[in-house]
């Protein structure tokens, strides 16, 4: 596969040309025989670990295989949204500098607040359909405010109109330049689209007739920036779609790697939603940009102005996992949390010290083996509060919370969460979070994810000191199932405010000593 396939004057290469002249034809019931007749079990030879997916009923794999776009859209293949526009609006906010540095402390403020309500009011996220006049009313009413809220301090700060006059006349100025900037950027994104320079592979999930409308749209208008590599969908579709397919929705993690898909659209598949969701979460589909139909047409976007696939309505799904920038947001609010925290509590820390010594003697700090983000084992640091009578009983004792062996220092400790505290090194290491799901030991690890489908999924993430499920109560011998709900809910809606919210509720509920 090293070696580009010559494309047909559509685009494709020629065998998916030949596919999609089959699919889009009105002779539909010619088109599924045709691709029936394709699907075999021949052997693929583009990796080892390809032949179990080739060689089940159903995987097309001629189809698939030889797929990897054109020669530009393969080197532009790791560009997103946000990495042409942030770089324009700060080169746009910061260009008041050139005439001027009188008010420099201001212009940077200025341009840090708004590229922040940018980011928050989903200026910097893909789109699909790319024009400055749908972006526009979200973009003027975003400056505004920042420049608002930069006025009222500039006026506190000075008490010289022709300062603050001086100032705002620069502020106007750059929010000028992000408007053309905007303009250009975006005008720009639609003439690489068209010439195919910058496309992402994408995979319809469902083959019926909006999926069918998908498909045509996009091999026909190449300005979405996504190339259709083929549709899966539930085996009970199979031959009765009004797509054929390239696999059923046990292949998609396959079918993934082997078409380098990067984008997953959601168009009414014939499955249960619990069997979809277990679909996407798996490795490489959670990997994916993640986008859907919505069955209320008329449905808004995230960013508050809609999106759309000719006439198709598209909403962007939330990531199903932290990755790219928000984990780079996550990891370092997790350093700076655990550096500040572990000095201004190194009194409170020396304390338990001296307290678990008294209580227990020597081996004031307990280790235990934990499984953290995508199942990788690590050791956890804790206060000893008991000392069990083996490692079998460490490792599978489910709770102690009633335990004799547990003095009162230690349920002391136990009840304020004090005895937590040493995880603060845990967050520094990288093997956890400040928040997250709470790490378990690997005996009820496996044991909960074989009794509850979605128990595992909560591991997508690093695991946390704290995590939604407690401050919400469920600590204890509390469902296991309520657990992972709460927990698989943070990962699906992570922001930082949602951490900054745990945290707060956390402390409330170490004084009023909710603990175990």
């Amino acid at each position: 596969m090293s070696s580009q396939p010559a494309t047909s004057h559509s685009g494709l290469p020629p065998h998916l040309d030949g596919l999609a002249q089959r699919t889009f034809e009105p002779q539909l019931h010619a088109a599924r025989e045709g691709a029936a007749a394709r699907l075999s079990a021949e052997p693929v030879t583009s990796g080892s670990d390809a032949a179990p997916a080739a060689s089940r009923t159903g995987l097309d794999t001629t189809a698939v295989l030889p797929y990897a776009g054109s020669k530009a859209s393969s080197r532009t293949r790791g560009l997103r949204a946000w990495m042409m526009t942030v770089p324009i609006d700060v080169a746009a906010l910061l260009a008041p500098l050139l005439l001027s540095q009188s008010y420099w402390r201001g212009t940077l403020a200025n341009a840090a607040l708004t590229v922040a309500i940018f980011a928050t009011g989903g200026l910097y996220r893909p789109r699909r359909h790319v024009s400055i006049l749908d972006e526009l009313p979200s973009l003027c009413g975003r400056l505004l405010a920042s420049a608002a809220v930069v006025a009222i301090i500039a006026a506190e700060r000075h008490s010289s109109v022709e300062y603050v006059g001086g100032f705002m006349r620069g502020v106007a100025l750059s929010a000028g330049l992000v408007i053309v900037g905007r303009a250009l950027s975006r005008a720009l994104t639609v003439v690489l689209r068209r010439r195919r320079w910058v496309e992402h592979n994408a995979i319809i999930i469902g083959s019926g007739p909006i999926g069918l409308e998908l498909a045509r749209l996009l091999r026909r208008y190449p300005q979405y920036g996504l190339r259709f590599v083929g549709c899966v969908d539930a085996a009970s579709r199979q031959g009765t779609g009004a797509l054929p397919l390239i696999g059923t929705l046990d292949d998609l993690e396959q079918l993934v790697r082997l078409s380098e898909c990067e984008v997953l659209v959601i168009a009414d598949p014939d499955c249960l939603e619990s069997t979809l969701m277990e679909t996407l979460l798996r490795p490489r589909s959670s990997r994916c940009d993640l986008w859907a139909v919505p069955r209320l047409w008329g449905s808004r976007s995230q960013g508050g102005y809609p999106d759309h696939i000719g006439a198709i309505p598209i909403v962007k799904i939330s990531d199903i996992s932290l990755s790219g920038p928000r984990w780079a947001i996550k990891r370092a609010s997790d350093v700076l949390f655990a550096s500040v925290a572990l000095v201004v509590l190194s009194p409170v820390l020396l304390l338990c010290a001296i307290a678990t010594f008294i209580d227990g003697g020597r081996g004031i700090f307990f280790y235990q083996e934990r499984i953290g983000r995508y199942g990788k084992p690590f050791k956890v640091i804790k206060f000893r509060s008991m000392r069990p009578v083996n490692e079998q009983e460490s490792q599978t004792n489910w709770s102690i919370a009633h335990d004799k062996r547990v003095g009162p220092i230690g349920r002391f400790m136990r009840r304020t969460s004090l005895d937590e505290l040493p995880q603060l090194w845990n967050i520094l290491r990288g093997d956890m979070s400040v928040v997250g799901p709470r790490p378990e030991r690997p005996y009820f690890v496996e044991k909960f994810s074989a009794e509850y489908p979605t128990y595992a999924a909560r591991h997508r993430v690093p695991v946390g000191l704290t995590g939604l499920a407690q401050v919400s109560g469920l600590r204890g011998d509390t469902p296991i199932s309520d657990r992972a709900r709460f927990d698989n809910y943070y990962v699906e809606n992570w922001s930082l405010w949602l951490d900054v919210k745990v945290v707060f509720r956390t402390v409330t509920e170490v004084f009023r000593g909710g603990g175990r």
